[in-house]
């Protein structure tokens, strides 16, 4: 149920939403949503909430204090933050400031936060559009006030939504011309890995090929695509591997070689570290 409030610092209206035990237990819930607009400068303090909060400065100024620094915030500025930690935001006095948010927890947000911050991902970041965010947090709330009987399983779909969002956002802004140089060249190593996947590959070999630093190559590409380069093939050679277990009378052995890996006892770890069972068992299990 939508709330109006105005209080001595504050106007806002808010839902305070209490999810069913299914949706807090299985899936990514809400808390609260709500937006506001301030009257008078006024901080909000936290510590030890368990709950992930995202905000659009939709007007004004203000900061943030988070995980001991201080960011200074600006219109279309957004907020992304895990409130188990220590927390506050303030308006600044000459330049009141407008928000729209979202509480919101889930039993994998702690692993998405981060992998979040592992790729880069900072407390606050300056989207090239904030219209996305703020769409998908109205939908939030409309979804919230709904009487649908699947509401739960909705806002959950646009909170993953709003997750994919952040998540695209989550590179260090003073380092999208440092890696931008070598973007195109990276992007070429991803292709050649999926078209050349059958081949040995080395990283000395491609480096060379490439006219890159072999230890420049494997930090950057995890930068750029969040996972290292020979993960990324491992998970190229089974995705080809899983199709010819299930299409083809090829043996096990055979399907290794045809992807890359000759050796079959190596083909059955690289396959179990990817999937988590043998390939006989994933072609058991599809037969």
């Amino acid at each position: 149920m939508e709330s109006l409030f105005q209080g001595n610092s504050v106007k806002s209206k808010r839902i305070i939403y209490t999810p069913s035990n299914f949706a807090k237990t299985t899936l990514l819930h809400l808390q609260e949503v709500g937006e506001l607009t301030a009257i008078k400068p006024h901080v909000n303090s936290r510590e030890g909430l368990n709950s992930f909060l995202f905000f659009i400065v939709t007007n004004g100024k203000g900061k943030l204090l988070y995980d001991n620094k201080e960011y200074s915030l600006n219109k279309n500025n957004c907020v992304f933050i895990d409130c188990r930690k220590t927390y506050s935001h303030s308006s600044s006095k000459d330049n009141l400031w407008s928000l729209k948010w979202v509480h919101f927890y889930g039993a994998n947000l702690n692993g998405i936060y981060e992998k979040y911050a592992e790729r880069g991902g900072m407390p606050t970041f300056s989207p090239e559009s904030t219209s996305y965010f703020s769409k998908v947090l109205d939908e939030i709330s409309y979804f919230a006030e709904s009487d649908d009987y699947i509401r739960d399983m909705k806002i959950n779909e646009k909170l993953t939504s709003l997750l994919t969002l952040i998540m695209a956002e989550s590179w260090h802004p003073e380092n999208t011309a440092r890696i931008g140089v070598k973007k195109k060249s990276l992007q070429n190593i991803k292709y050649y890995l999926d078209e050349h996947y059958t081949e040995k590959i080395h990283l000395d070999d491609l480096a060379e090929r490439f006219y890159i630093n072999k230890f420049y190559l494997t930090r950057v590409f995890k930068e750029q695509f969040g996972i290292t380069l020979l993960s990324y093939l491992d998970q190229v050679r089974i995705t080809h591997a899983k199709q010819l277990l299930r299409f083809s009378e090829l043996t096990v052995e055979e399907v290794g070689r045809k992807v890359g890996i000759e050796e079959g006892a190596y083909f059955n770890r690289v396959f179990k570290k990817v999937e988590g069972i043998t390939p006989g068992e994933y072609r058991r299990m599809w037969e």
